[in-house]
């Protein structure tokens, strides 16, 4: 099918992606269950624990702590929960404003608007697609002064509570820059990273730098549990309350319902995590792949001129959650169309977000300039790039 498309940048990039990955249908990133999944999620249904209270979620949660280098992980039922009560724990109140970048899913965003705050939308640089810090520093410098150890913002007068930085598409954001940013306007850095488990900075995974990190394991993550999230923290306390609250607020009794404050129903249920467990045995091999999956698509693309496929920032290590290629600006307005060639071959592949101030919910929300985000938006396009693309055994 391949041989009817046209000479074209569409078609160049077509037979790249089927040279590394065959013919369609290829999804963009789906789950691989070769483990100890069935064994783990029959033992946790004889057993009858299947909810909020098991084995497998205090192991899920002792070997995320482990694997990440966080003293404490808190296991929930997705990584927006994980967002909202971080968020919360950071000190964000509703009226608050927190800077989170226009380039991000919409996850981010709605975690805010759950605290009753508003997003505050700020640039993204073509290095790592996340957080220009350098662009947000001088943006804070002009439109908000800090009193008496708070941010905040001149012309709402709101306080400006936190930065969220996302590392997106697994590739860590300047973090250097960000804790930077974050410490001179007196921020709460909550770090999304959703998307980067397995990514690291200087050996240092990402999540651990700030005040808090959240995970997520949806179906389409490097590591999956169906659906869930969690909250990973070296604060102790930080970790005790997000533990409390995500589990109703409720006083550990043997039989009495007590709850001491407005809590939520966020917790993991046991059968997710029992197919966590089992997923996260298997992570070294997952990025091993992903790293040779780069490769392939590196020299397959290396001969095309107008497109750049996104590598890890230096002196960070990423997962490669999702292969990402970026067209020229020159060609920027061929996006649409190498979209439309690759879907009707069977090869999934996606844009960017649409970024957040373009949403109805959020187009009055506050922004800086957004130079960097509207360009990468008009032109990275994720390519298929499940983990089994290039296990060892998978062709």
């Amino acid at each position: 099918m391949a041989a009817t498309i046209p000479a074209t940048l569409a078609g160049q990039i077509v037979d790249a992606i089927q040279t590394v990955v065959g013919s369609g249908p290829v999804g963009l990133h789906e789950p691989r269950f070769r483990g100890n999944e069935w064994i783990y999620v029959k033992e946790c249904l004889d057993s009858t624990f299947v909810s909020s209270v098991g084995k497998f979620v205090d192991r899920f949660e002792a070997e995320l702590a482990a694997y990440t280098g966080a003293k404490h992980a808190v296991a929930v039922v997705n990584g927006t929960a994980a967002l909202h009560v971080a968020l919360g724990l950071a000190g964000v109140q509703s009226g608050d404003e927190v800077l989170i970048p226009a380039l991000t899913f919409v996850a981010t965003a709605n975690a805010v608007s759950y605290c009753g705050a508003i997003p505050h939308f700020v640039d993204s640089e073509e290095r790592t697609l996340g957080v220009n810090p350098r662009a947000l520093s001088e943006y804070l410098q002009v439109i908000a002064e800090v009193r008496n150890k708070q941010c905040v913002n001149i012309a709402t007068g709101r306080v400006i509570r936190a930065l969220v930085p996302m590392h997106a598409f697994g590739h860590p954001v300047d973090i250097d820059g960000v804790l930077a940013v974050a410490r001179d306007f007196h921020l709460a850095l909550v770090e999304d990273a959703a998307e980067s488990l397995g990514s690291s900075v200087r050996g240092r995974h990402t999540g651990t730098f700030g005040l808090m990190g959240t995970l997520s394991f949806n179906g389409n993550k490097t590591v999956t549990t169906g659906g869930g999230g969690a909250i990973i923290s070296n604060d102790s306390n930080l970790a005790k309350r997000a533990k409390h609250l995500t589990t109703t607020a409720k006083i550990n009794h043997r039989w009495e319902y007590r709850h001491d404050e407005i809590g939520y129903n966020y917790r993991l249920p046991n059968i997710n995590a029992a197919l966590g467990c089992a997923q996260l045995e298997q992570l070294p091999d997952f990025l091993r792949a992903k790293r040779r999956l780069f490769a392939r698509y590196s020299d397959v693309f290396a001969p095309l001129p107008m497109v750049r496929l996104i590598e890890e920032p230096k002196e960070s290590h990423s997962n490669y959650w999702l292969q990402t290629l970026l067209l020229n600006e020159s060609v920027a307005e061929q996006r649409d169309s190498i979209l439309a060639a690759t879907n009707d071959l069977g090869l999934m592949t996606r844009p960017a977000w649409t970024l957040m101030h373009r949403l109805v919910p959020y187009q009055r929300c506050p922004r800086m300039e957004l130079c960097g985000a509207e360009s990468l938006e008009g032109r990275l396009i994720n390519l298929p790039s499940s983990a089994h693309l290039a296990m060892e055994n998978a062709r």
